[in-house]
């Protein structure tokens, strides 16, 4: 590929993913030709190519601009493949967010409210309120406050990962650094693989990149490697997004074997992955990761911190190799002018370096084992399956009664205010209909049991009608 080739295809990128808006101005040419490192003809030859095809137009004196018929309006959910509510990852992440008091929700993804650190956050913000008023009211620097990043940084070096500072990132959540991380890496017609089944908003992400979806199927050691081998062979993925860890949704944790066969067929082939670490602190013990072998050469770690600490005072990070943390940084800066909000990371920092973080993850741990051995033992007991035993977290992957669909299970529940999580909304393939993910934290009413027995009971006598 020709340097003028490149640069056309970054920039058709940045128009596609909307990094580039409708009518914004792109760089000088000589802004562009010193920022990517190449001649302003380069430059000249890039936008005349673009304008030719229509993406860009030039404005007398004024320099080159977005087209404005490039972003026209779309709604992710009509460009989707129809699916039934009750799976429709849209609809069921707008039953679990908007749901009242009333409502029941094992299938949710967050832990009860009562179950997090509010005193340790309440005091975090009476003591930021005596700060100087430049963290009240001013920007942040672009990567995020340096306490926070501190932080990261010795938790890492503690798991066996050693990364300069520099190479830590913060942004305004979890699904953000995904985001960030899919609009400079990606571009329309791209192949992502993921596994199957997945944390389903990686899914509704992967929509609005405009990119070609990959499964591969999970066991209870991580990818089929073999699968996984022949999919990388076969699709050539760009990336590969993945929890290595208490997996979502089966909390599944990846073997050492398996990280080593990736990383050697990753390489092989190409392939970034992106290693969504958000479930770390509810391991009691720390299993295999595919960044701290790799190094950050290929694999970036990226996290957050709204399952453990507070999913109101959001912020994610990522940590990946110093040129792709860079643009990245840039990349934030377009689309937020900045990193997150620094009264957010300063309060985080502080209760992260308080002695009240150990504390409360030691508690938390102890009540998500005993709640896992008594959900086990209650699910077991209305006919629902484990499909493994999770080493930590709240997640519980279940198989249900043979002949009971779970998608016809949720919609039959849902009508009784209990929100379940199917498993086809989890899954690419459109596989996993006999499956349900459990939040174990959310099974202590009996109510939950009730509902779900008697739909259960509902379902089975229909299909023996």
């Amino acid at each position: 590929m020709t340097r003028t080739e490149s640069l056309t295809d970054d920039i058709r990128r940045k128009i596609s993913s909307g990094a580039l808006a409708a009518g914004e101005r792109l760089p000088s040419i000589r802004r562009y030709a010193a920022l990517m490192q190449v001649s302003p003809s380069t430059v000249v030859e890039a936008y005349e190519r673009l304008a030719a095809a229509g993406l860009i137009r030039s404005r007398r004196g004024a320099g080159f601009y977005v087209s404005s018929s490039q972003q026209a309006p779309r709604s992710l959910v009509e460009s989707a493949t129809r699916l039934p509510p009750e799976i429709d990852p849209f609809w069921v992440s707008r039953q679990s967010l908007d749901a009242g008091e009333e409502v029941l929700k094992p299938g949710c993804g967050w832990l009860p409210e009562d179950w997090m650190p509010a005193e340790a956050l309440r005091k975090g913000l009476r003591q930021l309120a005596r700060s100087d008023a430049s963290l009240l009211v001013d920007y942040g620097g672009t990567r995020g406050a340096q306490a926070l990043r501190q932080w990261l940084q010795n938790r890492f070096a503690r798991d066996g990962l050693n990364v300069p500072l520099q190479q830590i990132m913060l942004t305004g959540s979890g699904s953000q650094a995904l985001d960030l991380i899919c609009r400079f890496l990606l571009r329309p017609g791209d192949t992502v693989l993921v596994d199957d089944p997945c944390y389903f908003n990686f899914q509704t992400q992967l929509r609005i990149h405009q990119v070609k979806i990959a499964g591969v199927p999970w066991t209870p050691t991580g990818p089929d490697i073999t699968a996984f081998e022949q999919v990388l062979a076969a699709e050539r993925p760009r990336l590969y997004i993945t929890n290595s860890a208490l997996h979502n949704p089966t909390g599944a944790s990846l073997s050492p074997q398996t990280a080593w066969r990736m990383l050697r067929a990753a390489e092989a082939q190409d392939l970034i992955i992106v290693e969504d670490d958000i479930f770390a602190d509810f391991e009691p013990e720390m299993s295999a990761r595919l960044a701290i072998p790799d190094g950050l050469e290929r694999v970036i770690r990226m996290g957050s911190f709204s399952k453990t600490l507070s999913a109101s005072v959001r912020c994610g990070y990522i940590a990946a190799r110093q040129p792709w943390i860079d643009g990245l940084v840039d990349l934030q800066i377009a689309c937020n002018f900045g990193g997150p909000s620094p009264l957010t990371t300063e309060l985080l920092a502080s209760v992260l370096a308080g002695g009240s973080y150990r504390k409360h993850l030691d508690d938390v741990t102890r009540r998500l084992a005993r709640a896992q051995r008594e959900a086990v033992a209650r699910l077991t007991r209305s006919g629902l399956t484990p499909w493994l035993i999770p080493r930590g977290g709240f997640y519980l992957w279940c198989r249900l009664p043979a002949g009971i669909d779970s998608t016809a299970l949720a919609r039959r529940c849902r009508e009784e205010n209990v929100i379940l999580a199917p498993g086809n909304v989890f899954s690419v393939s459109q596989s996993a209909g006999n499956f349900l993910r459990f939040n174990v934290a959310h099974l202590s009413d009996p109510r939950v049991f009730q509902v779900l027995e008697q739909a259960m009971r509902e379902l089975a006598a229909g299909n023996h009608l």
